[in-house]
């Protein structure tokens, strides 16, 4: 999705509602219980019609009650409520505590808490056609109330397959590992593509007014058709490392060894028999076996 298409279905703006002190409003929900209180017990106590102001008090302190009581509602730290006129959108309140609207105007409660969420194992290629498997898991909330709820159909649901898709997205885009390790893997550079990810998703959920605050890979593995062929290249290739790092080490005690014995003068040895020299200490330095001593008892050349 481009960039030009995502800002034009953002069309919805967070903005600060108009609504008042739900506390303010219990106190003349109070006052109107002791104003009809006192009209009726004025009533009782007269005889004939009573006084107007009586009876007007029976009369509009039950309505004035019941407008007072529709417009209360209340709210959570961390928990945001949307006004609606008539299907406008009027504002968000973000105040926790007992609030009060006019009755007229609807409210929608949304959380603004952080999420955790964690996506099922997906199948990907990479990006030199490896099928593996990836899950992630991220942690996001709702930034703006009025994208997430009138931009979108189901937040919760839109996040759950834009975290699908961008998985798969950034998954192709790097091999799984490189055994040259010259190139920019999923394997060896967590950091790296979980940053690259977290930018993909806040990319993706920006339409709905939605941040991601931390991402990573919870399950990173070559699928099972070919993680048995994969594992025995992996242990090859080990084993080949372990091989010349033996080598190298062999060849230099071999040198270290021919110099000594030149520079003490142990024994003189011509080229051939130099060779052999060298030829049994490689032998006896990277076998993988115990090396049986033989004891010369004859001369040196027998």
């Amino acid at each position: 999705m481009s960039d030009r298409g995502t800002n034009n279905l953002s069309a919805s703006t967070e903005r600060p509602a108009q609504t008042f002190s739900g506390y303010a409003m219990l106190a003349l929900l109070l006052l109107a219980i002791g104003v009809q209180i006192a009209s009726i017990v004025g009533l009782i106590g007269q005889e004939g019609a009573g006084p107007p102001l009586a009876i007007a008090g029976v009369v509009l302190a039950p309505i004035a009650l019941l407008f007072i009581l529709c417009g209360f509602y209340m709210l959570q730290p961390n928990q945001a409520a949307a006004i609606t006129l008539f299907g406008s959108y009027k504002g968000t309140d973000r105040t926790h505590g007992l609030r009060w609207v006019w009755p007229w105007e609807m409210r929608a409660k949304i959380s603004v808490r952080a999420n955790n969420f964690i996506s099922d194992r997906i199948k990907v290629n990479d990006q030199r056609g490896n099928p593996i498997e990836i899950a992630a898991q991220i942690v996001w909330r709702v930034v703006d109330t009025a994208q997430a709820l009138f931009d979108v159909d189901d937040y919760k649901a839109f996040v759950t397959v834009q975290v699908e898709a961008a998985i798969r997205t950034v998954g192709a885009r790097y091999p799984y590992d490189d055994f040259e390790h010259h190139d920019v893997t999923l394997r060896s550079h967590h950091d790296e593509v979980g940053g690259e990810l977290r930018q993909e998703l806040n990319a993706r959920l920006a339409v709905a007014g939605i941040t991601v605050d931390e991402c990573g890979f919870t399950h990173l593995a070559y699928a099972q058709e070919i993680a048995g062929a994969m594992l025995r290249r992996q242990q090859a290739q080990a084993v080949v490392a372990a091989r010349q790092t033996l080598v190298h080490g062999a060849v230099g005690m071999v040198e270290m060894a021919l110099e000594q014995l030149s520079a003490k003068n142990v024994v003189e040895l011509d080229d051939e028999r130099r060779a052999a020299m060298v030829s049994n200490l490689m032998v006896v330095l990277c076998g993988e076996r115990d090396t049986q001593p033989v004891v010369n008892t004859g001369s040196l050349y027998q």
